[in-house]
């Protein structure tokens, strides 16, 4: 008798692998060959903001850089931990701008859905590293009380879905959602900001694409990268993915000091993202967040290496300099 040959392994899927991150500081340290490191990470603000990120970007940081872009973004350090003024817990005005629970009103004809607290990576400089998940997720206790808001408010034409990271939530939630969205009559667009198609992009998979297919309105999907170096041949290829599923792609990105604060920098970050299909929307000033001064920029060195950007690249190649200041009605162009 000959033996049945054995059943190929299939890799883990996206759910596994977010089970997987890497959530010790030294173990990441360690896995970069940069144990001598251990003295900068802030334990403190480990436990505030507990470190995150999928094996697969730690795999993109280079072994032995201490000066790692992509390290540098997620490694919980000791300058979180100094109070500097101007420095707030709720940097953005979300609080203020509370419509309902799980629901920011901030922009005419916009309403931002909260629609979990749950991420695939903990940036260090989130502006919502603070935010009060438990008691601000519309997913919380269902998604009613934010479809009630949106559906009384016949002025919101545009439904963006964002979190923590909404596709952190399964597919078949995703369906639950948008399938109650479809019945309001009012809404014309749907926009998701997330980050996995970048830091996880096994989560575009099949059954992501057919929800993306499905959907009633354009769909426009904004990713999160802020080096060059964030793409590879798994993003890329994700990303094609979902722009064969129809979805218009825009990045954001932050400018943070230490990781893009450079011409080179920025303008390799365009040039890779547009390799990758990604056309540039917003280079944002950071929003200041407690914890995060160590990432800031000065306005002026922004304003100038945003002219820079601009004398080097197309146009369509370079992201607007925004700002978001709590209580204006649109992002403020710096």
């Amino acid at each position: 008798m000959i033996p049945a040959a054995p059943l190929p392994l299939q890799p883990p899927g996206w759910q596994q692998l977010w089970r997987d991150a890497v959530r010790d500081p030294r173990e990441l340290l360690s896995l970069l060959g940069l144990d001598v490191l251990a003295d900068r990470i802030s334990d403190d603000a480990a436990a505030q903001f507990p470190l995150r990120v999928p094996r697969g970007f730690v795999a993109r940081m280079r072994h032995g850089d201490p000066h790692d872009p992509l390290l540098r973004q997620v490694l919980p350090v000791v300058d979180e931990t100094r109070i500097v003024p101007g420095f707030a817990l709720d940097a953005v005005g979300d609080g203020a701008a509370r419509a309902a629970e799980g629901v920011i009103r901030k922009y005419r004809g916009r309403a931002l859905l909260i629609a979990t607290g749950s991420c695939a990576v903990h940036c260090r400089y989130c502006f919502r590293r603070h935010f009060p998940y438990a008691d601000e997720t519309a997913a919380r206790d269902g998604w009613q009380p934010a479809l009630a808001a949106i559906r009384a408010d016949k002025g919101i034409d545009e439904v963006i879905l964002s979190g923590g990271d909404p596709l952190s939530l399964s597919t078949a939630k995703l369906e639950d959602l948008t399938r109650e969205l479809a019945a309001i009559p009012h809404l014309r667009r749907l926009r998701i900001h997330t980050r996995p198609p970048v830091v996880l992009p096994e989560r575009v998979d099949e059954g992501l694409l057919a929800w993306l297919r499905g959907l009633p309105w354009p769909v426009a999907v904004v990713i999160h990268a802020n080096h060059a170096n964030e793409f590879a041949d798994g993003v890329d290829a994700g990303l094609a993915r979902l722009r064969g599923a129809g979805v218009a792609l825009l990045n954001q990105a932050v400018l943070l000091a230490g990781v893009n604060d450079t011409v080179e920098a920025l303008a390799a970050l365009s040039e890779r993202g547009y390799q990758a299909g990604v056309l540039p929307y917003y280079l944002h000033q950071l929003d200041r967040v407690a914890g995060a001064a160590h990432f800031e920029v000065s306005d002026g060195r922004a304003r100038a290496l945003h002219a820079a950007l601009v004398a080097a690249l197309p146009g369509y190649l370079v992201p607007k300099l925004v700002r978001e200041v709590a209580g204006d009605n649109a992002k403020r162009a710096l």
